[in-house]
This record gives structure tokens, C-alpha cells and sequence, in this order.
């Protein structure tokens, strides 16, 4: 995504409507993925959380999108500065840009290009908040997500498709996020939790989802974004890759599903719902990087790997002792990773590139530069949100206290509740219902109910 505005030379492209309005519809789709999210990981979490994983979402559509305008898009997207980041005063506060100019090499206008990839910039620090469910300070939050944009979203999105950015320049690919989006909030993630801590009673409280109704919810709305997300990573409707993108998303994430859930019932003997949304979730992450890359044959391939792959990582928190509340390291980063790594092996040289990878006759030459993206997104977000979280700890504090942690944090930080039980059942006092006596020499049995 080379940046720039084209000149009004007569070879130049000239703006296409089709491909403007489906880029306003592609940007649209994924601004739903946000709220999405929220409603994924609202679900996820006890009743006692609802309103703050919702709002931690949620916030993130208001800060990102004045830090965009204001520079982010430019760092991300302006002339280059070191392979690091970019910058370009026209940017700056969409201070010079016009109406009709263009973004280079394509026939979509900066301004539509600039609001799809804000959209980007909104959903990848709300992914990082599932796993800090419960006990984050909401003013630290929207801190975090403030400087955690500034140092390291926009950079890494220039390093990964800024013109001139060290990864874009190594050919490194990553069709729509694999690195800058999934292991870029995997790596904030644990980075950021290694440094907080447990929530209280980890590993020996029940934790369990509140309503996985609005799990499934959450995920319904993801997967049909996730489209949007996917298909217009190729800014554009005119060669077929968009098309391929669009079937391999559908393709890797049923397979995904079918292999999450396969595993489960194999491990734990049942097929459950968060099992198949977070399957789904598993093989939309793992096949946005690699989706132009792949057959829809490669696409089952890469989501049946991540779905099984993902499903494993989900564990590793139990047994290595990190509190990842929400599973965001276990599915982001794990399935980014894979779905990167696997450009290596199922490039077919016929997708979005030539590149082929090593079952193509390729070689090993593609698969060492998605190491070398991977590895040097993974490092650099791990460092510096751990630092970011450690600064943010040590001058405001990042955590809530553990009696407001116990209480629940929805009240204590937005002074509400997800639900209201007053009204129900005529708001009379709890009352005691005790059964019949039990039988001669057995303990009597008690029952108190509570009415909602």
C-alpha cells in the first residue's frame, strides 16, 4: 500500500465509484467489528464486568480516531523516515488532502483509503483488552490505548505496508493484519498482564462466560465484518484477489470451527458454543494475513491447523501461570503467527503475488521473511507494552483495588450494572423456602431462594 497522491497525468488512474463505494461499505464492515468485539468479550466475562469489557471497546472508537487524524495516519502512511515510520504534513489533521486525489496506484480517494485503515487502527488495541477483564483501571485503559497507538500501532503499520517500511521493503506479506493487527495485540497482551498480574481467585474462583447467547452474538458479527476486513485489504474490486480473499475468509474459518470443536470433544467430550465461536475467531485471525496468498484447498489448511493449534494454546495460561482473562494471546497471537508462518509453505504464486512457498516449489526464501516480520513484530510490542503498563502502573496505578475487583468493577468505575433484576418478581424481600423434613437419622436438607 504504497503511500502518496497521484498526479493528474493522463495514464494516471482516475477514481472508480464501484470501487469507492465498495470500499465505504468494506470500512463500514469493519467499524461493525469493534462493537462486535465488545459484545464477544461482554459475554465472556461474569455479569460483574459486563459494562467495563463493553466500554473498553468502545472507548477505543473515540481515542484512535482523533489520535488518526491528528498524526497517526501519517506515521503510518507518510513519506518514510529510517524504514520506521512515516510522516507527511498534507496528513497531519487531513489538512491537505483533497476530495478527488487519490490514493497512489489506486483509483480509491485518500480519504477513503485513510477512514479504512482507522478502522484497523480502532479494532487492534480493543483486541488487546480481553485479556485484562476485571481489574484495569478505566482511565489507565484509555491511556494505554492512547500512547500504546502512538508507539506502537502506527510504526508497525508502517514497518508492515508503508512504503518503505522494513517489513514491507523485506517482502514480508501480510494481506490485511496477521502481524500489525493479531500479533501486534497478542504480544501487547501478554506484555501487559505479565506486568499486572492474576485477577483475584485465578485458578481457583469459577470464571465462567455470563451469557454465551451474546458470545455467539459477538462472534456472528466479527465473522460477517471480518469480511470487509479481509476482501478490501485489496483496496479495490477489479482483478479477482478481493473475490479469492473473500472465499478463502469463509473457508478457513469453517474449517476452523469444525477443528476447534473436533479437538474439544476429543479432549473434553463435548462440542461447546464458546468452543465454536472462539474456533471461528481462531481461523478468521490465522487466514488474514495469508488469504491472497492461498488456495481455498490452502484456506482449509490454514484454518484447520489454527483451529487445532489455537485450541491447545488456550491451556497454556493454567499450566504457564499468565492470567489472560479473555484468551486473546491463545487465539491473536498464536493464530497470527500460524497464519503468517504459513504463507511460507501453502503460497500458491497465483494469489496477490508470484511468491510461492515451499509445497509450490519455492523454496524457504518466503518462509525466513514471515519469520523475520513475525519475530520483529512479536519483540518489539511485547517491550514496549510492557514498559508502556509498567510507566502507567507506577504513576496512576493500572489495576483497581481488590475489594473493587471483588465488588465488581462496572459499578465502581461506571456507577452501573449490564442488568436489572429490581423490578423482577415484584421486588419483594428474599424470602426462605425450606423443604419437608428429611426422614429419621439423615441430615436435614435446606434450600434458600432467592427471588431476582
Amino acid at each position: 500500500m504504497p503511500p502518496g497522491i497521484t498526479t493528474l497525468a493522463a495514464d494516471a488512474p482516475t477514481l472508480s465509484a464501484a470501487n469507492t463505494g465498495f470500499m465505504l461499505i468494506c470500512t463500514a464492515l469493519v467499524m461493525l467489528m469493534t462493537p462486535g468485539l465488545a459484545f464477544f468479550y461482554g459475554g465472556m466475562v461474569r455479569v460483574k464486568s459486563t459494562l467495563n469489557m463493553l466500554m473498553m471497546s468502545f472507548i477505543s472508537l473515540g481515542i484512535v480516531t482523533i489520535l488518526w487524524v491528528l498524526y497517526g495516519f501519517s506515521i503510518a502512511f507518510g513519506t518514510d523516515t529510517g524504514s520506521l515510520f512515516g510522516w507527511d504534513s498534507d496528513y497531519a489533521g487531513f489538512s491537505g488532502i483533497g476530495l478527488t486525489e487519490l490514493w497512489d496506484g489506486y483509483t480509491i480517494p485518500v480519504y477513503v483509503f485513510a477512514a479504512f485503515q482507522l478502522m484497523f487502527a480502532i479494532l487492534t488495541p480493543a483486541l488487546i483488552s480481553g485479556a485484562l477483564a476485571d481489574r484495569v483501571k478505566f482511565t489507565a485503559w484509555a491511556l494505554f490505548i492512547a500512547l500504546w497507538v502512538s508507539i506502537v500501532y502506527f510504526p508497525v503499520a508502517h514497518w508492515v505496508w508503508g512504503a518503505g517500511g522494513w517489513a514491507f521493503e523485506l517482502g514480508v506479506i501480510d494481506f490485511a493484519g496477521g502481524t500489525a493487527v493479531h500479533i501486534n495485540a497478542g504480544a501487547a497482551a501478554l506484555g501487559v498482564i505479565l506486568v499486572i498480574g492474576k485477577r483475584v481467585g485465578f485458578k481457583k474462583d469459577p470464571m465462567r462466560p455470563h451469557s454465551l447467547p451474546l458470545v455467539m452474538l459477538g462472534a456472528g458479527l466479527l465473522w460477517f465484518g471480518w469480511f470487509g476486513f479481509n476482501a478490501g485489504s485489496w483496496l479495490g474490486n477489479d482483478d479477482g484477489v478481493g473475490a479469492l480473499m473473500f472465499v478463502n475468509t469463509q473457508v478457513a474459518t469453517a474449517a476452523a470451527v469444525l477443528a476447534w470443536l473436533a479437538y474439544e470433544k476429543i479432549r473434553h467430550g463435548a462440542f461447546t458454543t464458546l468452543g465454536a465461536a472462539s474456533g471461528a475467531v481462531a481461523g478468521l485471525v490465522a487466514i488474514t494475513p495469508a488469504g491472497g496468498a492461498v488456495s481455498p484447498l490452502g484456506a482449509i489448511a490454514v484454518g484447520a491447523i489454527a483451529g487445532v493449534a489455537c485450541a491447545m494454546a488456550v491451556g497454556l495460561k493454567y499450566k504457564l501461570g499468565y492470567d489472560d482473562s479473555l484468551d486473546v494471546v491463545g487465539v491473536h497471537l498464536v493464530g497470527g503467527v500460524i497464519g503468517s508462518l504459513l504463507i511460507g509453505f501453502f503460497a500458491t504464486g497465483g494469489g496477490q503475488s508470484d511468491v510461492a512457498g515451499l509445497f509450490y516449489g519455492g523454496g524457504l526464501d518466503q518462509l525466513w521473511k514471515q519469520i523475520a516480520g513475525v519475530a520483529g513484530v512479536l519483540a518489539y510490542s511485547l517491550v514496549a507494552s510492557a514498559v508502556l503498563a509498567l510507566l502507567i502502573d507506577k504513576t496512576i496505578g493500572m489495576r483497581v483495588s481488590e475489594d473493587v475487583e471483588v465488588a465488581g468493577i462496572d459499578t465502581a468505575e461506571h456507577a452501573e450494572s449490564a442488568y436489572d433484576f429490581s423490578g423482577a418478581g415484584g421486588g419483594s424481600a428474599p424470602r426462605q423456602v425450606t423443604t419437608p423434613a428429611a426422614p429419621e437419622g439423615t441430615a436435614p436438607a435446606t434450600n434458600t431462594k432467592v427471588d431476582a
